[in-house]
């Protein structure tokens, strides 16, 4: 390794959070930290923003200062990758770490689920994916397509569906329920609020 790299940075980040941890060179955990939404579906510099703040506030947690960022190996793991004009987009703004590896969240989780062994994950957040790492080396990848078309039984997918539901009591198509009036209070509490709502929600929102 790289004897410059003091630290070891994990990157987990989606639409709804991102979440870091920091190691010592050594591999000793440090601390950990969570900020705001680093989908790179967001925007480049919100996404990098994103792990720039919540960096910096694990660093904080673990009463170290904010160190030159050539001694630190960063690890990503992002909702977007899969479109590589966003990918390419978020390295070719990236600061000059000493080593920096993006790949999608689901493939980090799966990594990280099994220790790099073959295994199968399914994850579920603000969007939703299943990935399986076979003995062969060989990966597998189902789902991830993203909102609005794919995504199924993500927070996305979910409260999209609520919404649905709660638009379709206010049309007098369906009976309200206890759900459609939680969403209803949520949006503001009548048919023009949720109207106003709907016309910009986000992926994030709707999870």
């Amino acid at each position: 390794m790289n004897p410059s790299i003091r630290y070891l940075i994990g990157v987990d980040g989606g639409g709804t959070g991102t979440r870091i941890r920091l190691n010592a060179a050594d591999g000793s955990p440090l601390a950990q930290s969570e900020g705001g939404a680093s989908a790179l579906s967001l925007g480049i510099g919100k996404a990098w923003q994103a792990v720039r703040s919540t960096l910096n506030d694990a660093f904080e947690q673990a009463g170290l200062p904010v160190p030159p960022v050539h001694e630190c190996a960063l690890g990503l793991g992002l909702s977007g990758v899969h479109n590589k004009q966003w990918a390419s987009e978020f390295k070719a703004l990236a600061p000059d770490f000493a080593e920096l590896r993006l790949a999608t969240d689901g493939y980090t989780t799966l990594l990280g689920a099994h220790g790099g062994q073959p295994g199968i994950i399914v994850a579920l957040g603000t969007g939703s994916i299943g990935e399986a790492l076979y003995s062969d080396g060989s990966h597998r990848e189902v789902g991830g397509w993203g909102y609005p078309s794919g995504d199924e039984a993500s927070g996305a997918w979910l409260g999209q569906r609520a919404a649905q539901l709660t638009q379709m009591a206010l049309d007098g198509r369906r009976n309200h329920s206890p759900l459609t009036r939680a969403v209803l209070e949520f949006v503001g509490g009548d048919w023009q609020a949720m109207m106003n709502w709907n016309g910009r929600a986000t992926p994030s929102q709707f999870a």
